[in-house]
């Protein structure tokens, strides 16, 4: 059974309530429950961890590789854009990280949303479809370990 970490950063507990055009309806409990839906009968256990704490974060990270976790989907929320943190902490493990977003953010209309610092070492990114990103970076993982 392959098991991978989905982690979820700053805001995305406030699914549903902040910005439903942009990210959508659904709130983070249905996103995880969808995800749980979508594995059942693929040999996939997902650990879902939300935290508004960077630390908490690299935390999980470092988590997945002491644990030789087969994956992980990284939606880093607003971190994605600055936190180099995050990016050594990604580069530094021995575990596929897939970069995750609801949002496609090269169109967001800020600007400063464009640029993921975390892009140059994870392994693949997902972006733009809501939910179908992160059931694509599940399939990504799945083909990718097989």
């Amino acid at each position: 059974m392959k098991h991978f970490y989905v982690i979820n950063g700053p805001n995305l507990n406030l699914l549903g309530q902040r910005n439903p055009e942009i990210y959508g309806t659904h709130t983070l409990s249905d996103l995880e429950k969808a995800l749980d839906d979508y594995v059942q009968d693929r040999s996939v256990k997902l650990s879902h961890f939300q935290s508004n704490h960077e630390g908490a974060l690299i935390d999980w990270l470092h988590q997945a590789h002491h644990q030789k976790n087969d994956g992980v989907l990284l939606n880093a929320g607003a971190y994605t854009h600055y936190s180099y943190a995050l990016h050594d902490a990604i580069e530094a493990i021995q575990v596929p990280v897939i970069e995750v977003h609801l949002s496609d953010i090269a169109s967001r209309i800020e600007r400063w949303r464009h640029t993921s610092v975390i892009a140059p070492v994870v392994t693949q990114s997902f972006k733009g479809d809501g939910i179908q990103s992160y059931f694509n970076a599940i399939d990504y993982l799945l083909d990718l370990s097989d």
